[in-house]
């Protein structure tokens, strides 16, 4: 089976950048204990405070969608709708890449 490769980009409500934060950190803790999760990271735009992205590797579409379905992404996502402006989200397969795992 292929990897699933996932970027999510995030633009946080004017003046909600900081409570974006933390609901990123209980999903990161999630993760820590998803055997299929290769990749999580979380990223902050240097020139726009209120952007964020988010890079995500899994080991295959079983372990994406056990992820998508774990019990902190259905208690983050009230949270997070509350303080997103828009974001935008694209599911793929990595090709190739420095640092993939094998």
């Amino acid at each position: 089976m292929a990897k699933v490769a996932v970027t999510a980009r995030v633009k946080a409500k004017e003046g909600r950048a900081e409570e974006l934060i933390a609901p990123f950190g209980a999903l990161l803790e999630q993760v820590e204990d998803e055997p299929g999760t290769l990749l999580y990271t979380v990223n902050r735009s240097t020139d726009d405070p209120n952007l964020f992205w988010v890079y995500e590797l899994y080991t295959d579409s079983d372990a994406f969608t056990a992820h998508s379905r774990s019990e902190a992404m259905r208690a983050a996502g009230p949270v997070l709708g509350e303080l997103i402006a828009e974001s935008e989200l694209n599911v793929g397969e990595p090709l190739a890449g420095k640092g993939l795992p094998g």
